[in-house]
Parts: C-alpha cells; sequence; structure tokens
C-alpha cells in the first residue's frame, strides 16, 4: 500500500515512520529473523525470532509516535529493553565485542529503510528523504539503547562474578566440633570484609560453633583498615558467643601492625593455624597426642 505525496506533506515524518512500522511489523519482523543480530541468538525456533522482531518493530512505532525519535528514555523501548539486552548479552557470550553488536544492531535499518522507500510513488523525493532521514535517527537511538543496555548488563555481571568471587576466596571451614575457620587469602578490603564476616557469623549458627579462627597467613600486607575489618569481625563473632582467634601473624605483619600503633590487645592471636586450633582443642578439652608417642604408648600396652 502506498502514501500519496499529499498524506506525505500532511503528516510529520516522525509520524508516518511510526504507521509505517505499524503497517509493516509483519514483514519487517520476518527480514530481521534472518539478520546475524536475531538469527544467532534465536537459534531453536525462527518463529521465536520473528516474535522478538514484531516486539522491537512495535516499540520503535511507539517511539516515533511520541515524536521523541532521539529519546533513548522514551517509553516505548522500556518494553523491549530488557529483550534487547538478553540478546545483545547473548552475543556478547559468543565473543562478539560490542563494536560487533552495535554493527548487528546497525545492520538491521537497511531492511527496514528498504521497504520504508517502497512506500513513496518517488522513493528518493524530499517527502520520502525525511521519512527515511527520521527513521534513520530512530534506528541509532536504538543501536544505542541497545549498548547502555549491554553495558548496564555488563556491570550487573561483573558485580555478580565479583561477589561469587568473594564467596569462594573465602569459604569457611568446620576444623573440629564447635571450630570453624577461615583461611584468608590476598587483599582484605571492605567488600570482601563484608564477605568474610557474613560467612563466618553464618557458619557460627550453623556449626554451633564455640570457636571461630580468621587465619591472615595468606594476607599480604596488614594497614589499619584491614586491622579495623579484623576487629568487626572478631566484635561481631563474640556476639554470637563464638571466641575468635586470629592466628598467622607473621613477624613482618607483627612488626607493622606495633609500628602503626594498631592495638589488638583485645584480640587473642596466634602465630600459626596449628597453633590456633590446638588452643581451641585444649580449651574444649581435647588432647593431641604425637603420632610418634601414641605409637609408643600402644606398643607399651601391648607387652
Amino acid at each position: 500500500m502506498s502514501v500519496s505525496e499529499e498524506n506525505v506533506e500532511q503528516e510529520p515524518a516522525a509520524h508516518q515512520v511510526s504507521a509505517f512500522l505499524e503497517r509493516r511489523r509483519e514483514q519487517i519482523a520476518q527480514r530481521w529473523a534472518d539478520a546475524a543480530l536475531f538469527r544467532t541468538v534465536f537459534t531453536v525456533s525462527r518463529d521465536e525470532a520473528v516474535e522478538a522482531g514484531r516486539a522491537v518493530t512495535a516499540a520503535l512505532a511507539a517511539v516515533a509516535a511520541t515524536g521523541r525519535l532521539d529519546d533513548l528514555r522514551a517509553p516505548g523501548f522500556e518494553a523491549v529493553r530488557d529483550q534487547l539486552g538478553r540478546m545483545a548479552a547473548s552475543r556478547a557470550r559468543t565473543g562478539i565485542d560490542s563494536d560487533g553488536v552495535a554493527g548487528e544492531v546497525a545492520a538491521l535499518r537497511e531492511p527496514v529503510t528498504e521497504l520504508l522507500r517502497a512506500e513513496f510513488p518517488e522513493p528518493y523525493a524530499p517527502e520520502a528523504q525525511e521519512a527515511v532521514l527520521a527513521l534513520t535517527v530512530l534506528m541509532g537511538t536504538l543501536r544505542l539503547v541497545v549498548m547502555e543496555t549491554t553495558v548496564s548488563a555488563g556491570e550487573e555481571l561483573i558485580a555478580r562474578q565479583r561477589e561469587q568471587l568473594h564467596e569462594v576466596a573465602t569459604p569457611v571451614i568446620k576444623l573440629w566440633e564447635s571450630t570453624v575457620a577461615v583461611p584468608l587469602i590476598g587483599t582484605l578490603d571492605s567488600a570482601r570484609s563484608q564477605v568474610v564476616m557474613e560467612s563466618l557469623l553464618d557458619a557460627i549458627v550453623a556449626e554451633r560453633a564455640r570457636y571461630a579462627i580468621l587465619d591472615i597467613t595468606g594476607v599480604p600486607t596488614v594497614d589499619s583498615l584491614v586491622a579495623q575489618h579484623l576487629m568487626k569481625t572478631v566484635a561481631a563473632a563474640r556476639l554470637m558467643g563464638a571466641e575468635c582467634i586470629v592466628s598467622g601473624i607473621r613477624p613482618a605483619i607483627a612488626q607493622t601492625i606495633v609500628h602503626l600503633g594498631i592495638d589488638l590487645g583485645t584480640v587473642l592471636t596466634r602465630s600459626s593455624l596449628e597453633d590456633a586450633l590446638a588452643y581451641a582443642l585444649s580449651e574444649q578439652g581435647v588432647e593431641i597426642a604425637p603420632l610418634r608417642a601414641a605409637g609408643a604408648a600402644a606398643d607399651a600396652g601391648t607387652r
């Protein structure tokens, strides 16, 4: 169905584009289903790609109807923002960088432009050019929406991965009945310290632990901030009814703590995890005999 020059002159270009998108939604969706962005995401069923194309086309029509062709916050985009983000994220997982995704979104404009020009008796008349320009602006905004959503999704993914890494890097180990330990390795910043505290307190409750060992053998340096985090964790463990022991304080770290004037007088410390565990066991009335001594005692008993 062609649009007469009289109608084009009466309608703003944006509204003309909106009407065109509504009218040609199915054809556009069918063409987009074969485009790289849709074809490589919806690999199971082409119908899914077509349905996604219909949704995006409807969103673009809604945006064009408002005349806000260059507005990333136009309400029409909200309906497909999550879908576009998932599509872009899916492409990124296959190894396509942001420039590649942007190029695939830009490639969606050509088949739509061809359909739009076919609407006019003279495809390159001024009226047609105005409509094509409006469509170009709209598709450019779509590309920006996709990239913005992709960056946001990427930041969220990085945040989740960082949180998971913190959790993996701070395991809580049950060493004995009523005794748990957290072997810390690497830098202890504010975010990780919070994870350490939460994980330790959860373990104290779950294991009904009376003793909690924080082993800092793998922590390269201890400054005032790290010491403050340790003090808070010790205090929180005490509030949960567990005695907290800090182990793994090497000579260099001990000198640093003294040099900084950090007071750990209220914190029970041991030089190694072995010493800390031995203390916790002795407080519970558990005696550990050296293997050789235990073997000798057993031999004596058999004579």
